[in-house]
């Protein structure tokens, strides 16, 4: 049973922000991310072509983050059974992922984190972290005793499988989406 501390950190837990991103793109593009962020979906293809139609510059990008939706169920997977390799016991009884409505919290994260990535490879945009968004996350993740070790894990298994289904000469350009968030994972088990 959630308390109500963790149900208002968990509404107030949106890690992504757009604000930053006015200088950028138009009230249009953003509002386009922002419902699916507020829908907590990734992009449609209605979207992407919307997105295409406004800022044909982006059609590489956009393609990229269709890409990783595309795959998101089996990207999540693999990072899921690293994360389970890595710590065995990690759903079972005194695990950090037991009971299982918390182990299915993680993975959702992992499908919620690879869906806001997926938003900054769209719109070509590193800077798309919301800081207020993490410190409530920060203090969500303590509330629970998420096991922030897996967490991090599990992100960097995203990272590495998602970066294996593009080509070489582009992997640079989606590490550093990752690397972004994952730094600020780091941060939470080091603050």
């Amino acid at each position: 049973m959630l308390t109500d501390k963790v149900k208002e950190l968990i509404k107030k837990s949106r890690i992504v922000s757009f604000t930053t991103w006015q200088t950028k793109y138009s009230a249009q593009v953003i509002s386009i991310f922002q419902q699916a962020d507020d829908e907590g979906r990734y992009l449609s293809d209605q979207d992407l072509q919307q997105l295409n139609n406004l800022i044909p510059e982006l059609a590489e990008s956009l393609t990229q983050a269709k890409l990783l939706r595309d795959h998101a169920s089996d990207l999540v997977g693999k990072a899921r059974g690293e994360v389970l390799a890595a710590y065995p016991n990690i759903t079972e009884p005194g695990g950090g992922l037991y009971p299982p409505m918390r182990a299915e919290a993680c993975w959702r994260d992992f499908w919620h984190f690879l869906r806001c990535i997926s938003y900054a490879v769209a719109g070509s945009s590193v800077d798309y972290l919301s800081e207020p968004g993490l410190g409530y996350m920060e203090q969500l993740y303590q509330e629970l005793k998420v096991p922030l070790d897996a967490m991090i894990l599990g992100l960097e298994q995203l990272k590495f499988y998602s970066l294996q289904e593009f080509p070489t000469d582009k992997k640079s350009d989606i590490e550093i989406y990752f690397d972004k968030l994952i730094n600020q994972l780091k941060k939470f088990a080091n603050g």
